[in-house]
């Protein structure tokens, strides 16, 4: 199967209320009038960008998992977007303070999942301080398309999303030389208007330099501390053409995505071939 097709939900957040999140977004999701396989929801979809992960956070059984659990096998889909998630670990008999995640879900719609923690922390909202980093990149599969998930701010940092081998290269080849490591990049998001030109710019930078789609997923309208978010959610192709975009307003959108074509654009323009090398350091 050669395509994929996506479902971008583009909406308003209830600030730091779950119960209404989830009830108005299981009311979109099942209003969705065309076909899809994937649903995409914002970043920190359950309660906005809180910096109260102390009140608000949940566990990996939690009702907000458990939620996605439900809706994703009720809906035959898979479902992502980002929630704040805790961790409490015990050490040699010792309990080790509670860590907190701002966790991408990847649901299956059999119950099976996986999960991305953001890399990149907005230290500027002081994200940080109450955050931990991830250390590690999430690339689901579905049909043999690849799909590299991340998070709002890690945006900003191409090295993160940069196509990397998938296999240690072999002798006299270079990273380049050999298949891309995924197929579309997506963006889950609480990205501010006043820096739209920002994450336009850089959604399309992401795709071109990297051969692949690019899908921003952002929210709209003001959070709890009065910053108005335009949306702005895009998919974008490899040449950094966008096939979709919408501003201000709520709106689900559904689109398909072709590898077929991904690939004649790679093989035309054989770019990646000229790839540096490098590796990650953590």
């Amino acid at each position: 199967m050669s395509h994929l097709s996506f479902t971008l939900v583009q909406t308003k957040l209830h600030w730091e209320n779950k119960e209404a999140n989830l009830q108005m977004l299981e009311q979109k999701i099942k209003s969705i009038q065309h076909p899809t396989q994937v649903v995409v929801l914002p970043e920190m979809f359950s309660t906005g960008f809180s910096m109260k992960p102390e009140l608000l956070a949940e566990d990996m059984n939690g009702p907000t998992v458990e939620w996605m659990k439900r809706v994703a096998a009720e809906n035959k889909i898979i479902l992502t977007g980002s929630v704040i998630i805790k961790e409490e670990m015990v050490q040699a008999g010792d309990t080790v303070p509670t860590r907190y995640f701002n966790r991408l879900i990847w649901m299956l719609p059999n119950g099976q999942l996986a999960y991305y923690d953001k890399r990149h922390l907005f230290a500027f909202a002081g994200e940080d301080a109450h955050y931990t980093a991830g250390a590690k990149r999430l690339i689901a599969s579905v049909n043999g398309i690849k799909i590299n998930l991340q998070v709002c701010y890690d945006l900003r940092f191409p090295v993160w999303a940069r196509q990397a081998p998938t296999s240690p290269p072999a002798p006299l080849q270079r990273r380049g030389e050999q298949e891309p490591e995924y197929d579309i990049l997506i963006y889950v998001a609480n990205w501010p208007e006043r820096r739209k030109h920002a994450w336009r710019s850089l959604l399309q930078a992401r795709a071109i330099e990297n051969q692949c789609y690019v899908l921003g997923v952002n929210r709209v309208g003001d959070d709890g501390n009065g910053i108005y978010h335009s949306g702005n959610s895009m998919v974008v192709d490899a040449m950094g053409e966008v096939l979709y975009e919408k501003e201000h307003e709520e709106e689900l959108h559904t689109i398909t995505l072709s590898k077929n074509k991904l690939e004649e654009i790679r093989h035309k323009l054989p770019f990646l071939k000229d790839a540096d090398d490098f590796h990650i350091s953590l």
